[in-house]
């Protein structure tokens, strides 16, 4: 796999960040909100599904956050945030109009062109939908450049479910087979109920030599779907995740997010699971 790695204007320090605004707020879930920001100075950035920025809120700190939006070069980003720290419940409390800081992209991405001609099979858990959102996004816009296009999803319950409107866009498709379950339903529910990995019985059949699957989502989750995955026939090599670490500077500087000799933040976070096998104690 070849991956591409974006960074920041050259004129730009990425150490320091640029002032960015919020233009949209959404609220998802109890814990998690939906933003979309823009760049004061009028530049956009270049990213690669997978990849992050690292967001601070001034006087508070900063965090690395996933990119959510389509790739390529934008004007403005997406995320989802869960509010779990301070520099996170920060953030759940600005409204549109406020500024926060943003550095990046930093990380390595997945080059969808990779996977061109190929199956592809996407399997997202809980807060998960938020990185592997991009690959998504990336192969519905290119659609006409990948075979079968399948796209399983799960969450705790009806009222966690991420990105409600992309989730009903993608259920009409008839380019993309989807299917998403919950933990536990309610009254109200009436779709699969089961972990996700009940769904992979509901899917269409896929060539095993001709797929590549993206897997994000917690690592119990990433944990059994993979060996659905591999019990399908897919090579460790064709199975990519996004591995979460306590990533801090985002230039492999401090060491927060090091698992022996890899620093997530540089090297990662998108990993084939070949490379995965050789970072256990990263799931």
């Amino acid at each position: 796999m070849t991956q591409a790695m974006a960074q920041p204007p050259a004129e730009t320090s990425p150490y320091l960040p640029r002032v960015g605004r919020i233009d949209e707020v959404r609220q998802f879930t109890e814990t998690d909100k939906y933003f979309r920001l823009s760049f004061a100075d009028g530049q956009g950035i270049r990213f690669l599904p997978g990849q992050f920025l690292e967001v601070s809120v001034f006087g508070i700190g900063e965090a690395p956050i996933s990119l959510c939006s389509a790739p390529g070069d934008q004007a403005g980003v997406e995320m989802c945030i869960r509010r779990i720290g301070d520099v996170t419940g920060a953030l759940h409390n600005l409204e549109a109009g406020a500024t926060v800081g943003l550095r990046g992209p930093f990380g390595n991405g997945f080059d969808m062109d990779e996977a061109a001609g190929k199956d592809l099979l996407f399997v997202a858990g809980g807060l998960g939908l938020a990185p592997c959102r991009g690959f998504i996004l990336d192969a519905l816009n290119r659609r006409d450049e990948f075979r079968r296009v399948t796209i399983l999803y799960g969450a705790r319950t009806p009222s966690d479910l991420l990105f409600a409107d992309d989730l009903k866009q993608w259920d009409q498709r008839d380019d993309c087979d989807f299917h998403v379950t919950v933990d536990r339903g309610d009254e109200n529910w009436t779709g699969n109920t089961g972990v996700i990995t009940t769904l992979f019985k509901k899917m269409p059949k896929l060539e095993p030599a001709n797929t590549v699957a993206f897997i994000i989502g917690p690592p119990i989750m990433f944990k059994f779907a993979v060996l659905e995955a591999l019990a399908m026939g897919l090579r460790k090599n064709q199975i990519y995740c996004s591995l979460e670490r306590r990533m801090k500077c985002g230039l492999g500087k401090c060491g927060h997010c090091q698992i022996r000799n890899v620093y997530v933040c540089q090297e990662g976070p998108i990993f084939s699971y070949a490379e995965v096998m050789r970072l256990r104690e990263g799931i």
